[in-house]
């Protein structure tokens, strides 16, 4: 997430929306990896269309994130609500259903993500730390 906690939300879509759309792309070259050592393919065009596949089904996802929890802050005029990433998260879980053409895992998908995103942001706005000695 490097630079994306540094803008202000709401403010710079394209490059919100870029900085999400890469760390997609990289969490999908990374499942695809998995994916391909785990579960080798018959060949290796058919390894390549599965890398494919995956990479650009989570870089569009995650720019389906970046792009409509920028927009929603912007129109909402309220930057810092966790909404804006309860929505951009739903939104993402929606286009991962509409990708795989099932309801239910859009519909799982759009809450499971809606609410890592939004308890992140306010994790984030709280100061929240998930790893390191505690705080007295």
């Amino acid at each position: 997430m490097s630079g994306y906690w540094d803008i202000p939300d709401g403010t710079e879509c394209p490059r919100k929306t870029w900085i999400t759309g890469r760390i997609g792309a990289a969490i999908g070259l990374v499942g695809s990896a998995y994916q391909i050592i785990h579960f080798p393919p018959e060949s290796i065009l058919r390894g390549l269309q599965i890398a494919t596949s995956n990479t650009v089904t989570m870089a569009t996802v995650g720019a389906v994130f970046g792009l409509t929890t920028c927009l929603s802050a912007h129109i909402r005029e309220d930057p810092e609500d966790a909404l804006n990433y309860l929505i951009g998260g739903c939104a993402s879980g929606i286009a991962l259903g509409a990708r795989t053409h099932k309801v239910g895992t859009g519909a799982s998908a759009c809450v499971v993500l809606g609410l890592t995103a939004a308890l992140t942001k306010i994790g984030k706005r709280e100061g929240w730390k998930l790893s390191g000695p505690p705080e007295y």
